[in-house]
């Protein structure tokens, strides 16, 4: 993967198929060196044995292959930056994967662009789940949620063009002030 929005995109995914009602996804940077992003669902949760193999790269709970390597290539890019995984997960309460990249390094992927891959989510996943950013950086905090969004549209489609083209430039404005130093 060229960029960790495209990580997310992934990670997002697997918590939809998990059958999530909510995503809550989080990227926070310390002193413009730590980048941690974070994945948290509600949906099925994985039992000890699932947990404990998910990080190999042949195993996926996909019956169409036998290979996952959603969360292996995720793990390399941050531990090639420095930084490292961490996944928790508890069976009919949900998952929790946490990123941590080292922005300093070398090797430290792009964020890469941000509101798209939020808007692509939202527009591809108009009615469930409900989604929410936070990201918090020193220059500042924002956050989106899509259950605000729906309550504010009264019964407009997220998926609609029109509210589509207002989420992404939205969340453009929003995250590059906060995060626009390792966007690209």
């Amino acid at each position: 993967m060229r960029d960790i929005s495209l990580h997310l995109s992934d990670i997002v995914q697997n918590s939809i198929t998990a059958g999530a009602s909510l995503v809550d996804i989080g990227f926070r940077l310390v002193d413009k060196k730590v980048l941690t992003v974070s994945v948290q669902d509600d949906g099925c949760g994985m039992d000890e044995d699932l947990l404990n193999r998910v990080r190999s790269p042949f195993t996926t709970t996909r019956t169409t292959r036998k290979v996952g390597l959603g969360i292996p290539l995720l793990m390399q890019n941050a531990q090639l930056s420095g930084g490292d995984v961490h996944i928790e997960s508890t069976v009919g309460v949900g998952t929790r994967i946490e990123a941590t990249f080292h922005t300093d390094s070398i090797d430290c992927l792009p964020v890469g662009d941000l509101a798209e891959t939020m808007a692509t989510l939202v527009l591809t996943n108009p009615d469930k789940p409900d989604f929410c950013l936070t990201c918090v950086s020193p220059e500042g905090e924002m956050q989106f949620a899509t259950e605000e969004i729906r309550a504010a549209l009264g019964g407009v489609p997220l998926s609609e063009p029109e509210v589509y083209q207002w989420i992404l430039s939205s969340l453009r404005e929003e995250i590059e002030p906060i995060l626009g130093g390792i966007m690209k």
